[in-house]
């Protein structure tokens, strides 16, 4: 498995931005494809965005389309997430994830399909 470390995460207001990142180690980064969910206190662990391993193929939840950005560095072994318009629901640890292979976007929701999990990074976002 991978060794996964997100930072950025922090406080925010709402209306406005953080920038996620996740730095992955091993070999054969660009293989896999790279997501990011989340986890509300009380709430289940849910989907946020998923990239593919070449980056050309991306997938969002509905409750951030147009808000959130997702990309990757295969260079860097660097999968970011770009949070745009933070909304007090926004609000939660945000896990990054290396997918099992071969990855695709409609599994991409699954997280019975995620082979590696980082520790988390929380968000706040305030009124």
């Amino acid at each position: 498995q991978a060794r996964l470390v997100e930072s950025g995460g922090g406080l925010v207001q709402a209306g406005g931005s953080l920038r996620l990142s996740c730095a992955a180690s091993g070999l054969l980064f660009s293989i896999y494809g790279m997501g990011w969910f989340r986890q509300a206190p009380g709430k289940e662990r849910e989907f946020v965005a998923a990239i593919s391993g070449s980056g050309a193929s991306t997938n969002y939840a509905d409750s951030v389309k147009g808000r959130f950005t997702i990309s990757r560095d295969n260079a860097k072994n660097v999968v970011h997430l770009q949070m745009n318009s933070l909304k007090v629901e926004d609000t939660a640890i945000y896990y990054c994830a290396r997918y099992k292979t071969p990855y695709t976007t409609a599994g991409a929701p699954m997280t019975r399909l995620v082979e590696s999990w980082g520790q988390g990074t929380q968000v706040t976002v305030s009124s």
